[in-house]
């Protein structure tokens, strides 16, 4: 698979920085919708940061601008977008050098195409996010249960009536009764369950599982939470009462325990002790562990909640023994499911199977933004094996950006997807159903013939 480049941020910060301060717009506003920390944000205004692949359109779409007017400006903008095009569609043999006589003799038709090639690139994102929600949302799942329930209650008492056309008339009055009863039920179920399909996802206000509302808190606070790293847990209840991200029972149930989980390991890693520790040995979990001499799970734990100025850019993901997402934080270049089962190639499931072992696997995710990124996965047991039960596993996964330098040539780089739902890569063996990407991109073939 050819290689997507991730642009040079040249002059990216200085174009965020202008674009921000014409919107009159605060730091922590455009941090906040570009899901990243107030401070990152500053170190990339001053170009001290090198970015690129999703968090540019994070930040374009939340400056209201096309990505390509902060890549490269305004006319390099069109070619950058009619040459991204191109590359998205390989079957048509395009030249990508002719973007460039495109964008500048037609600049309205450049405008379009790259303007229609990023509200894809959004619908695509809406629909991983629709069908992580069809099939993981245990709320929709019970609003469909529900309105299935009527609809087998009326068609019992109708069938009841079409097949004994002797029952005496108190039975059909009864029966008639039950119809309409149901019949209102269903219509009230069904009223509820297109209300709720009709409701945007993915948004802040628009929450709908406990597990969203406590990944909004978390990314909220940035993944660091400051009152917790200088007070430790006697400050997790009131952090969790104030927020009103956690609107129900289960969620602040949820993100008390993880607090609590937070402040042990700040405890037992001070933020200073960790940053000089970083300092000295990069974010290898392995060298830190024995740097700290502490357990490697507890150091990825702990390392994804160091502020991004302290660790660089880091992305995180976390799961049980049945493979669901538990936790995560975004990192540009590797797209994460909410909830869902992610491509079983990934380190962080390969690491189920070997408890204790650390794993560090180089890593190029297919789709747009391709990237190569340095995972670390390692596996521990949360509770031993007891007779007629088996232990219980959670696996871990930290991402960093590749260099040269951190991948030796020996190494093979490892291509992974998303879910196999959309994943573009061909004749996968891993594949578990078929792919969405695959089977349009076959339907336009087919039609084309």
């Amino acid at each position: 698979m050819a290689e997507i480049a991730i642009a040079e941020t040249g002059l990216i910060g200085t174009r965020v920085r202008e674009r921000r301060l014409a919107l009159a717009m605060k730091q922590t506003d455009l941090a906040h919708a570009a899901e990243i920390s107030p401070s990152y944000l500053n170190l990339i205004e001053h170009n001290r940061r090198r970015i690129g692949g999703s968090l540019v359109l994070r930040l374009a779409r939340a400056l209201g601008v096309e990505p390509g007017l902060l890549i490269q400006g305004a006319a390099a903008g069109l070619v950058a977008g009619v040459q991204a095009a191109a590359q998205d569609h390989p079957e048509l043999a395009l030249d990508p050098e002719e973007a460039a006589e495109l964008a500048e003799r037609f600049p309205g038709w450049a405008e379009l195409i790259t303007a229609d090639r990023a509200r894809l690139a959004e619908m695509s994102e809406q629909v991983q996010m629709l069908m992580d929600r069809l099939a993981h949302d245990p709320d929709l799942a019970g609003r469909l249960h529900e309105v299935l329930s009527m609809v087998t209650a009326v068609r019992s008492s109708a069938s009841i009536l079409m097949e004994t056309p002797e029952l005496e008339p108190e039975w059909q009055h009864r029966f008639h009764r039950n119809i309409n009863e149901d019949s209102a039920r269903l219509a009230q179920g069904a009223e509820a369950l297109v209300a709720y399909l009709d409701a945007p996802v993915g948004r802040a206000g628009q929450i709908q599982t406990p597990l969203d509302e406590v990944e909004a808190f978390w990314s909220d606070h940035g993944h660091h939470f400051g009152e917790v790293e200088r007070r430790g847990a006697e400050v997790v209840t009131d952090l969790v009462a104030e927020s009103e991200l956690l609107a129900s029972e289960q969620a602040r149930e949820m993100a008390r325990q993880r607090l609590e989980v937070y402040a042990r390991d700040a405890t037992a890693m001070p933020m200073d002790d960790l940053a000089e520790a970083v300092e000295e040995v990069g974010v290898d979990p392995l060298r830190l562990a024995a740097r700290l001499a502490v357990p490697v799970a507890q150091v990825m734990r702990r390392l994804p909640h160091l502020p991004e100025e302290l660790c660089g850019e880091l992305g995180y993901l976390s799961c049980d023994g049945s493979g669901s997402i538990l936790s995560r934080r975004a990192i540009a270049g590797f797209a994460m499911p909410r909830g869902a089962g992610g491509c079983p190639l990934w380190p962080l499931y390969r690491a189920l199977g070997q408890p204790g072992t650390l794993m560090r696997v180089p890593l190029l995710q297919a789709g747009q933004d391709a990237r190569h990124l340095l995972a670390f996965a390692h596996c521990e047991i949360t509770e031993a094996a007891q007779y007629g039960q088996p232990a219980l596993r959670r696996a871990q996964m930290i991402l960093v950006p590749a260099t040269g330098g951190d991948v030796p040539a020996s190494e093979e780089v490892t291509e992974v997807g998303l879910t196999c739902r959309v994943c573009p890569v061909a004749d996968c063996a891993a594949r578990r159903e078929p792919s969405l990407v695959q089977i349009n991109a076959n339907s336009a073939s087919a039609k084309e013939f």
